[in-house]
């Protein structure tokens, strides 16, 4: 139970009569029942939904929800390794309802809170009078991790140092909301959130449409527009600076950035030139402005933080000190979540603001005080006993809180003793019982622990709060089982009123004005990683084609001994690929290297794009343990080339024609045309075996094409000229050429007062040599000399729009 100081509150009545009609129930949920017995408003409606469903198809609607989640590729990466892994996101189906007249009043006790941490954040890298006056012991300023001595004296340029916060809450079984903690530094979740709702009214649409839920789209809306008022007025960009990749919580970072149409950066995008931080582009180095900051303020910058860090960007604390930046939160915001300053707050707040806390705190104390250090040791066994400075939850004792009961007696002892040596460094708390919400298993609803975590955003006109958020659901009864990393699910939150809600979204409004964004705003990261996209499911799309026309063959011949078997082996052989694997080694490198560069651009690409080559990568990867060559690879190849397919469709006819999509087109150009010259020139020497010239018309997908273009048998002319030199032909190198010139053409600075860029030359010079070219002309030894050009066409690209 939740308890401030000595006193304790009462349960509520279990088992109330209003519920005992709901088979469905396992146990009483505290947070479905009123003190008085009743159930909260909106669970009756929920409940006898569920009642009128079923066990059965309940159990088929939360799939659907759990479906779309696999579908949309959301995910967290749990860390269990060196990396990590990416983990499906653990959905827990039942929302929890919140009443409209409890939701004010604890977004009153929010807003009042996150005026109070502006003010002590401002104090502690301004006047620091709380420390002064001794509000504020000097212990937990000075020797914090967190305090960003760097930043002392600096003003932010939007002159707050907090725009985007979260509250852990907490509510007891008496009804009563307590704060478990703040996020001030990074805060995660909100994009969860967002998934968290479309996934719960997938599988009850009819019911959450029945019921008045307030909608969460205007709390992001007003944030976007407060985001791009402080860029507008700096005439800079906004973007999300992330950790990259394999941070746990990167899904949320790409989403977030696709959903408010703000890019999506790391630090290796950014420079700071003349105290101003510029983002590299394919159009060159374009002012930034805002950038909402997801990654510790310590990794930011390793000039002047942390000198290790290989995610920041040097000079950026510079720019910060200049004014030429704003950070969503400010650097050294993260202080704020100290855990002994939540014996503070009280005091805090009643000298800052002049009342005392909306929301109260769990009762804590630090052991940095010598009274306080003496009630911990006394009630040693009765307290949580934690770290002073570590920001994580008390229930979460991934840094070591534990209850002192549950400890050994040599652990008691060793504890106790570094307590009254270093007291300084920890502090005890009030243990912590957890209200319950019913959660779905085993074909019932079973009560589990639960803290609802509680977004704010500033905006224009003040604090707004997210009206929902991010509820925590055990996955046992234990309270130490509610973060990701133990195996706690998230759950929707419902804000349920009395009357209709306003439907609002992102979509522009009457009367605003329409804003298009430059194309020159790609990141060249961003362009690279599209480039090697492009380039990597071609390269797939080759292999997989010659394993095709190889294994077909072997099929029928059973001889792999045969010359055109053994040549078209060597050329396999030669880009890492061995025919002797049903499923080579190689071609699973090549698939996973284009999931891998689509997954760096995770903001910039469709879901249902990520979801075509996802299942191409693990339909490969389910084949790898199951065919053999011959006929079985050969039927595989043809449905991963049907996959292969379906993933280009989708990129050609849904992708918008933008820069993205221009270097994507790119990438695959490059690489057929690479592909296409190698192979006809292995397959077309003077010592080509027998049946090359079929392999060759096969591989290239213009078996019906050089069929109908000349009239003659294959010869090696007619398929070099299909092939090469035809410009109507989409396989040919010639055509891919001329794409390409068209794509170089159109990019940022393809063209300039009528010139061409020194990239757009080059590949015009190669298009004309070939355009002017004669079959007879083209040996192996010439085709191979195209493939290298074209290669260090690519690096002339890279080298223009990536450095």
């Amino acid at each position: 139970m939740i308890k401030r100081n000595s006193e304790s509150r009462s349960a509520p009545p279990q088992g109330p009569s209003i519920i005992s009609d709901y088979h469905l129930l396992s146990g009483v949920p505290d947070e479905m029942i009123a003190p008085n017995g009743t159930l909260r408003p909106g669970w009756d409606k929920l409940m006898s939904a569920f009642d009128a469903l079923g066990s059965t198809e309940l159990a088929a609607r939360f799939e659907r929800a759990d479906q779309y989640l696999r579908d949309a590729g959301v995910f967290y990466r749990k860390y269990d390794g060196a990396e990590g892994k990416e983990r499906a996101w653990p959905l827990a189906h039942i929302p929890l309802l919140i009443d409209e007249t409890e939701w004010q009043t604890i977004s009153k006790g929010l807003v009042q809170r996150a005026e109070l941490m502006e003010n002590i954040v401002a104090d502690i890298y301004g006047d620091n009078r709380l420390v002064q006056e001794g509000l504020l012991p000097p212990e937990l300023v000075a020797q914090n991790n967190e305090f960003l001595r760097p930043l002392v004296g600096v003003k932010p340029a939007s002159g707050h140092f907090l725009h985007f916060c979260a509250f852990e809450l907490g509510r007891g079984p008496d009804g009563a909301w307590w704060v478990l903690g703040d996020r001030m530094q990074a805060p995660s979740g909100a994009g969860f959130a967002l998934e968290n709702r479309v996934a719960t009214t997938r599988a009850l649409s009819d019911v959450y449409g029945e019921m008045n839920i307030h909608r969460l789209a205007g709390f992001f809306r007003d944030f976007r527009d407060h985001l791009f008022v402080q860029a507008k007025r700096d005439g800079g960009r906004v973007g999300i600076l992330t950790p990259g990749q394999l941070n746990e919580t990167y899904f949320e970072h790409a989403y977030i950035a696709r959903y408010l149409g703000l890019m999506l950066l790391e630090g290796e995008d950014l420079v700071v030139e003349d105290g101003q931080v510029m983002v590299r582009t394919v159009a060159g180095l374009k002012p930034v402005s805002v950038l909402w900051r997801r990654m510790d303020a310590s990794f930011v910058d390793p000039l002047e933080l942390r000198y290790d860090s290989r995610i920041g960007t040097p000079g950026m604390v510079e720019a910060v000190r200049s004014g030429s930046i704003s950070m969503i939160n400010a650097l050294g915001t993260g202080i704020l979540e100290t855990r002994a300053l939540a014996a503070f707050m009280p005091r805090l707040c009643k000298h800052i603001l002049g009342t005392g806390l909306e929301l109260p705190e769990i009762a804590t104390w630090w052991c940095g005080q010598a009274a306080e250090r003496e009630y911990v040791l006394d009630n040693f066994d009765d307290l949580m006993i934690g770290p002073a400075f570590a920001t994580t939850l008390p229930f979460d004792d991934l840094r070591g809180t534990a209850l002192g009961s549950t400890m050994t007696p040599e652990q008691k002892a060793q504890l106790k003793d570094r307590i009254a040596t270093h007291g300084r460094d920890y502090v005890g708390q009030e243990p912590v019982r957890l209200s319950t919400a019913p959660v779905y298993a085993d074909g019932k609803l079973e009560p589990r622990p639960i803290t609802l975590r509680v977004f704010a955003a500033r905006t224009e006109n003040g604090w707004s709060l997210m009206p929902g958020g991010f509820a925590r659901v055990g996955s046992t009864p234990d309270t130490t089982a509610l973060t990701m990393q133990r195996g706690g699910q998230a759950a929707d939150v419902w804000v349920v009123s009395s009357t209709p809600v306003e439907q609002v979204s992102l979509l522009p409004q009457d009367g605003d004005r329409l804003v298009r964004n430059s194309p020159g705003s790609l990141p060249s990261r961003a362009a690279d990683n599209l480039v090697w996209l492009g380039r990597y499911a071609e390269r797939c799309e080759a292999t997989v084609r010659i394993l095709r026309a190889y294994n077909a063959r072997l099929a029928e011949l059973s001889k792999p001994d045969l010359p055109i078997l053994t040549r078209c082996a060597e050329f396999l052989e030669s880009i890492d690929v061995d025919a002797t694997e049903a499923m080579p080694q190689g071609l699973l490198i090549s698939i996973d290297s284009a999931v891998h560069s689509a997954g760096q651009i995770r903001d910039r690409f469709s879901p249902d794009g990520w979801l075509a080559l996802n299942d191409l990568q693990k339909t490969a990867q389910r084949f790898a343990t199951r065919i053999r060559t011959g006929d079985d690879a050969t039927r595989a190849m043809t449905v991963l080339l049907r996959k292969l397919a379906g993933f280009s469709g989708l990129v050609h006819e849904n992708m918008y024609r933008f820069a993205g999509w221009r270097f994507l087109e790119i990438g695959r150009r490059l690489e057929r045309a690479i592909q296409i010259a190698r192979i006809t020139g292995w397959l077309t020497g003077d010592d080509a075996p027998d049946g090359s010239l079929e392999m060759l018309l096969e591989i290239g997908d213009s078996v019906m094409s050089h069929r109908r273009r000349y009239s003659v048998t294959a010869g090696t002319q007619s398929a070099i000229d299909l092939l090469v030199l035809d410009p109507l032909n989409p396989r040919s190198v010639l055509f891919q050429l001329t794409e390409l010139l068209t794509q170089l053409e159109t990019l940022p600075g393809g063209i300039r007062d009528g010139q061409l860029s020194s990239v757009a030359k080059a590949a015009l010079q190669l298009q004309t040599r070939l355009i002017t070219a004669e079959p007879e002309t083209m040996t192996p030894e010439k085709l191979d000399d195209i493939s290298s050009e074209i290669g260090f066409l690519a690096s002339l690209i890279a080298a223009h729009y990536f450095t």
